[in-house]
């Protein structure tokens, strides 16, 4: 649905003022080329603070915290 979205934003676009359009649809590798890094950095830190999450929870884990018995 998002792919759809942004492809009806570009013709839309393309109807209004084409070589910003033609601008636009070159621009888009070299943008996400540079975004690249910072999503790299953001799973990074995902997996840093899911890691420590984890870490912190392990021994309510093992002491069977939250568990309910039968």
């Amino acid at each position: 649905m998002k792919t759809l979205f942004a492809l009806g934003v570009w013709c839309l676009l393309f109807v209004l003022c084409w070589p910003l359009a033609i601008l636009a649809l070159l621009a888009w590798p070299f943008v996400w080329l540079l975004s690249l890094p910072f999503r790299l950095v953001g799973v990074t830190f995902s997996a840093l603070f899911a890691f420590l999450g984890a870490l912190f929870m392990l021994p309510a884990r093992l002491l069977g915290g939250g568990r309910v018995a039968a």
